[in-house]
């Protein structure tokens, strides 16, 4: 199984970074590789909501559904794909800390087919458009 997880301080409250980077309206503009984004489930987010993403990998374009597993704010949310070329799952959590708020994501995969045998290639990828999406989040958040 692969994992990948990075770490941000951005000079923001919790509650401010938690609703964006957990806003699927605003998946586009932060995340790497990610085409469109968007709620499938009516009402509130939370644990059982869904969700599709259309995104760009190692060449690919890959639809994958989803649903909310975990629903804390702004401390904790995790998600896992419901469809997609392999099983993933992951989320963030968001710590107040001294400067901002401390956001990491996580991402757990077993990648299967095409993506099994480029999984070394596909795990540098994932980790460095991990480390650029904070890295733009942080931009966003502290213009």
């Amino acid at each position: 199984m692969a994992k990948f997880q990075s770490s941000i301080t951005i000079n923001h409250p919790a509650e401010e970074v938690f609703a964006f980077a957990v806003d699927t309206a605003n998946a586009a503009k932060w995340q790497e590789g990610v085409i469109e984004a968007a709620t499938t489930s009516s009402g509130a987010v939370g644990v059982g909501a869904t969700y599709r993403y259309v995104v760009k990998a190692m060449g690919q374009k890959i639809d994958t559904t989803g649903e909310v597993t975990a629903w804390d704010p702004p401390r904790a949310y995790a998600w896992k794909a419901t469809s997609g070329p392999f099983p993933m799952s992951g989320g963030i959590t968001c710590e107040a800390v001294e400067g901002g708020t401390r956001i990491t994501q996580m991402i757990n995969a077993e990648p299967g087919g095409f993506f099994k045998l480029a999984e070394p290639l596909l795990m540098s990828q994932q980790q460095s458009q991990m480390e650029a999406s904070l890295k733009k989040l942080k931009e966003i958040l502290e213009k």
